[in-house]
């Protein structure tokens, strides 16, 4: 019943590396920055709601989801690799703003921040990875559930604070950050298909 030091920071560590909080400041304003300061706030707290639910959710039970529904770790990679990839191109192709403006029931906070940004195919595995670790003792699955927790209190502070770099940027700053932000989405999307094609290859 001891609570694992280890692995809550093993969990804690890993899951704050993978989801990069540092790096989803830019691409959250280059999504919000054009909307409303009320859209701003409820978007910074929305995302990581959504990514701790759906982590939560394989945690408790994502070896039985993906085994359920037939679904490889290389699968989620790629399909997560192909929803960047889209975001991507409208933020490089400066069509996101459009689209904005065009549907302002858009919630950028579920799709593509909270998932596949932050509770994407790597941090979904580092969980599942780390609750096969424990072999069943409860002291070990409250320290994942901690690290979990951690990790995206460090997430919404991030985006909490970089609504404040909104006001510096302007708008030229936040177009010019866009475009930067879309070429880091696109590097990440190519990546998570080359390593989704490469899984399937290892297991073919």
């Amino acid at each position: 019943m001891y609570f694992d030091i280890a692995v809550f920071t093993t969990t804690a560590i890993t899951l704050i590396v993978i989801m990069d909080p540092p790096g989803q400041i830019p691409v959250f304003l280059s999504l919000v920055g054009k909307r409303s300061p009320e859209y701003r706030r409820k978007a910074a707290w929305q995302a990581p709601l959504v990514s701790l639910f759906v982590i939560s959710i394989f945690a408790i039970g994502g070896r039985a989801i993906l085994a359920y529904l037939h679904i490889g770790i290389p699968a989620l990679q790629g399909a997560g690799g192909l929803l960047l990839l889209l975001v991507a191109l409208q933020l490089l192709m400066g069509t996101s703003g459009q689209k904005q403006e065009a549907d302002e029931d858009v919630n950028v906070a579920l799709v593509p921040l909270g998932t596949p940004l932050l509770a994407g195919p790597g941090a979904i595995a580092a969980v599942i990875v780390a609750v096969s670790q424990v072999h069943g003792e409860i002291g070990g699955y409250l320290a994942i559930a901690a690290g979990i927790l951690v990790a995206h209190i460090v997430v919404t502070l991030a985006l909490l604070f970089s609504t404040n770099i909104i006001n510096v940027l302007k708008v030229s700053g936040i177009t010019l950050l866009a475009k930067i932000a879309g070429l880091l989405l696109a590097a990440i999307a190519v990546e998570l298909i080359a390593t989704s094609v490469i899984g399937f290859a290892a297991t073919a």
